[in-house]
């Protein structure tokens, strides 16, 4: 959940004394930290694909169809996802172009579209077409909330929160919509909200890490420190490799006093990530 886009707290936390856990103060500024360092996740892609869908062989066979129905909309749409899943943006956007001006009313293509743009960092353009997609069918939650992304990214969380509301009202199941709604009320300080946000996401994707991390730092903000413990070692179970769980997990050890565990658990998170700002200056205070 680390955006490198947002900044990290300068200001340097005065370590607790040695022989004390560390204060209530230096808690809530390290949670601070924690959240800054949010972003909303991507528990899964607007456009779910098959792992085998981005091969040579199948982009050949979808090559192959569009030759022979060179005026339908829907095989360049499938041949775009296609280059998409195999991380060919260019000749993605090309085929998603292409069945937009074959089929101006494709909504699908338009969000589509906008995911590629997203993912090479054209935040502006991605936005255009999540709202042209809207334009043609505002009941489509998929680009509700692909545009609520790229809005959270853009530090625009008003606009977020209002397209992730848009998104749940219309019924989506998603549970990126409840992870993320979820990060930007705990953003605000609405841990209960929060809470609920992402034990729904939690419920309709068990096996994702990032609402159990979320959750876990919503938990501790509001004292419930062994409910946030058993939430950061679940998403570190679905993921080791998450560093913003293994910090919130080191300070939980902190926060009881337990220098020697919370000192591994930074320094494993400083090991995934060096530049994450939290570990650093919890392996500072907890070293020795």
């Amino acid at each position: 959940m680390t955006d490198p886009d947002r900044q990290q707290p300068t200001a340097r936390v005065r370590p607790a004394p040695a022989a004390k856990a560390p204060s209530r103060a230096l808690i809530a500024a390290l949670v601070a930290a924690t959240l800054a360092g949010c972003q909303a996740i991507e528990l899964t892609p607007p456009v779910t694909l098959d792992p085998a869908q981005g091969s040579e062989a199948n982009i050949a066979s979808l090559t192959s169809v569009v030759e022979a129905n060179p005026g339908s909309p829907e095989a360049y749409n499938v041949r775009g996802t296609a280059y998409g899943r195999a991380g060919r943006n260019r000749e993605a956007l090309a085929d998603f172009t292409k069945a937009i001006e074959l089929n101006p009313k494709f909504y699908q293509a338009y969000a589509n579209r906008a995911l590629i743009h997203r993912q090479m960092g054209e935040a502006v353009l991605a936005a255009e077409d999540y709202t042209r997609a809207l334009k043609i069918n505002p009941q489509y939650d998929v680009a509700y909330i692909g545009r609520g992304a790229v809005y959270y990214q853009a530090n625009r969380e008003k606009e977020a929160l209002v397209d992730y509301q848009r998104a749940i009202r219309l019924g989506s199941t998603n549970p990126r919509a409840y992870n993320a709604r979820g990060l930007i009320h705990q953003n605000q300080g609405r841990h209960s909200q929060a809470i609920e946000d992402f034990s729904t996401a939690i419920s309709l994707s068990p096996d994702a890490p990032e609402p159990y991390n979320g959750r876990g730092v919503s938990y501790l903000a509001r004292g419930a420190d062994q409910k946030a413990l058993d939430d950061f070692n679940k998403a570190l179970q679905l993921d080791d490799r998450n560093a913003e769980a293994w910090a919130n997990q080191a300070l939980v050890y902190e926060q009881r006093g337990d220098k020697r565990r919370a000192f591994r658990s930074y320094a494993r998170a400083n090991a995934l990530d060096p530049g994450y700002v939290p570990a650093r200056e919890g392996m500072r205070r907890t070293r020795g």
